[in-house]
């Protein structure tokens, strides 16, 4: 079962120690897609308890509250995963509403500083959900997908360059 929830906490990395509260999502859900700069954090797509949602949110990193309204994926997923350089943010994948088993190879992004609706970047070398992303100041790399078996069962990993647009390449292994 699909828990979904509007609660937001953080850490503080340099002590341990229980999350605290920070604000609400502007909808509860589960399963979403996360990427973030160092000042604003976007919490995109996800599962709520009664269907998927394209819905984009975000928070500023410096100060606790509620999470604000971004704008709008292209279409509904969750299980998406995002990679950053600071500037944009791309998401990758996931779960379309269409049904419990349809995987998208759907790639998103926006400009992390100003609101809006997500743009149409390119695709995803295979349809799959639940990737994991990783970036440095040029590259994005997705990684360790589910492509249907309900595991992590891909060892594909994607390539693309953060500040151009257009389909991922195949990395590697």
């Amino acid at each position: 079962a699909v828990t979904s929830t509007n609660n937001i906490e953080y850490l503080t990395i340099a002590s341990t120690g229980n999350g605290t509260n920070f604000g609400d999502l502007t909808v509860a859900r589960g399963y979403f897609g996360t990427l973030s700069s160092t000042t604003r954090s976007v919490f995109m797509g996800g599962w709520p308890n009664n269907g998927v949602f394209d819905t984009v949110d975000y928070v500023t990193i410096a100060s606790t509250g509620n999470a604000t309204d971004f704008g709008d994926l292209t279409g509904n997923r969750s299980f998406c995963s995002g990679v950053a350089d600071g500037t944009r943010g791309v998401c990758s994948g996931g779960l379309s509403n269409a049904g419990p088993t349809t995987y998208v190879n759907v790639m998103d992004y926006c400009t992390i500083a100003s609101t809006g609706n997500f743009t149409d970047f390119g695709d995803a070398t295979q349809y799959s959900r639940r990737w994991r992303g990783a970036a440095g100041t040029t590259r994005g790399l997705f990684m360790g997908a589910d492509a249907g078996s309900g595991s992590f069962d891909t060892n594909r990993i994607d390539s693309i360059t953060i500040q151009s647009t257009g389909n991922a390449t195949d990395y590697g292994d």
